[in-house]
Order: C-alpha cells, then structure tokens, then sequence
C-alpha cells in the first residue's frame, strides 16, 4: 500500500503525517475486505489551514478519518457489485 499527501495539499509536515497516519489505519481496518493488490491512496484536494488553525487537531483528525471510511466504503461496495455482475454474466 502507498500513500501519497503533497506537500501543495497539507503545507505542514504535522498536517501531512497526520493524513498518512489515517490513510494506513483505515486501510489496515479494511484490509480483511479489500481484494489483494496494490493500493495507493491519494490526497487530491487542499486542506484548509482557516478551517483547521491547528495542525493536528481533533477535528482535522475526524474530518480526515470521516472522508477515508466514506471513501472506502464507496470502494468496497463498487467492487462488490462488479463482482456481483461478472458473476452473474460468467453463470
């Protein structure tokens, strides 16, 4: 597993450690359901220093923890249902 935080996303270093330090707890709480491969999570989006003065802040924290278990929720339930299809078309 990869994880990728520019440095153009989360300018602090506290910010980026705390990103990457999320992505592999949440990977590593679903990686029972995850198919095996090669997984690279990626910040893609600015996080906003107004929003979050502190640069590692509970809240941040949570909103971070928050966004990941949506996002790889959505992942695991796409998956599912394109193995639910290729079953389907191969039966």
């Amino acid at each position: 597993m990869g994880v990728v935080v520019p440095k153009r996303f989360a300018r602090r270093a506290v910010t980026r450690t705390l990103v990457k330090r999320q992505m592999r707890v949440a990977m590593s709480h679903r990686q029972a359901a995850l198919p095996p491969g090669l997984w690279v999570l990626r910040l893609r989006s600015p996080i906003d220093r107004k929003a979050f003065p502190s640069a590692a802040s509970d809240a941040l924290r949570a909103v971070v923890r928050a966004e990941l278990g949506g996002l790889l929720d959505r992942a695991l339930q796409r998956l599912a249902s394109q193995a639910g299809v290729s079953a389907g078309v191969s039966a």
